[in-house]
């Protein structure tokens, strides 16, 4: 995602970016390796609730020594936010540090402690995925306004934003229909997920209902933004509009945990064409 915004939009769409090419990829690597620290430590936190929900996936125990696992944890965690102080300050902007810092910590805090609360969890990883393209903005498009390009640069970042909040609704959506699919082992877990606390029923019911308002503003800002664009009208019902909707009609049915399974995935690919549209929206935006 962060290589789309910065070599799909950013570049296309003659926008003043601050990175160079090597600034760029270690803020890549930065991000890579946080999450991968982020992943590991839930991981870790997780061993007894995956026992029940995917056996099978099991990596911390089997695979890997749980000490090894906190081993590579730490060690992630300090390169990318290593990565993240140096970066940082090559581009002269040493209170960016900050931001890795905080994302660092809030992926312990994620796995420690806020995924067992209602729905905090679920935020603070919806939060983080949206951040993971905000943060793109805020080092390549900020630091290179100035008075001329202002409004453009701004105008950009609004793109940036859009595409942010999609990926965080997307993924809040995903998480909950996680939590459906993992009940049996969160309950275990003694972690009180929405489905947990309402029930499977109502927290479908939910969901259903968040992937309605996804379809109408999906639908508003095709209307809005893209109607004089053909390619982009289909590209958004045919790879966006229809795979929302067939996923409403089958979350209104699901009742068995391969139903939430499948249903999890498909989000993620929607999430998926719907960040690849970034390379069509550069292109209808030069037109």
């Amino acid at each position: 995602m962060q290589v789309l915004l910065h070599y799909g939009l950013f570049l296309p769409l003659g926008a003043d970016v601050f990175l160079s090419t090597n600034q760029f990829i270690w803020l890549v690597i930065a991000t890579v390796f946080i999450a991968a620290a982020g992943n590991i430590i839930n991981d870790i936190y997780d061993v007894e609730i995956d026992k029940v929900n995917k056996p099978d996936k099991i990596m911390v125990g089997k695979s890997i020594s749980e000490k090894t696992a906190n081993y590579l944890f730490i060690a992630f965690t300090v390169i990318g936010v290593g990565v993240g102080f140096y970066l940082s300050n090559q581009i002269e902007k040493p209170e960016f540090f900050g931001f890795f810092i905080v994302i660092s910590a809030l992926l312990y805090l994620y796995a420690s402690f806020l995924k067992s609360i209602l729905l905090i969890g679920n935020i603070a990883v919806s939060f983080l995925v949206a951040f993971s393209l905000i943060i793109v903005g805020l080092f390549d498009l900020f630091p290179a306004i100035n008075f001329v390009n202002q409004d453009y640069q701004s105008f950009v970042f609004k793109i940036v934003l859009n595409y942010a909040l999609f990926a965080f609704y997307l993924n809040l959506m995903r998480e909950i229909v996680k939590d459906i699919e993992d009940i049996d082992g969160d309950k275990k877990g003694e972690i009180n997920t929405l489905p947990i606390a309402i029930g499977r029923k109502r927290a479908s019911n939910i969901v259903f209902g968040m992937g309605v308002i996804s379809l109408f503003i999906t639908i508003y800002y095709t209307y809005i933004y893209l109607y004089n664009y053909t390619a982009a009208v289909v590209y958004a019902l045919l790879l966006i509009l229809a795979p929302l909707l067939y996923f409403c009609v089958k979350i209104w049915d699901a009742k068995s945990k391969s139903d939430y399974h499948f249903l999890s995935k498909l989000l993620k690919i929607i999430m998926l064409l719907g960040m690849a549209s970034i390379l069509l929206f550069s292109f209808v935006t030069i037109l």
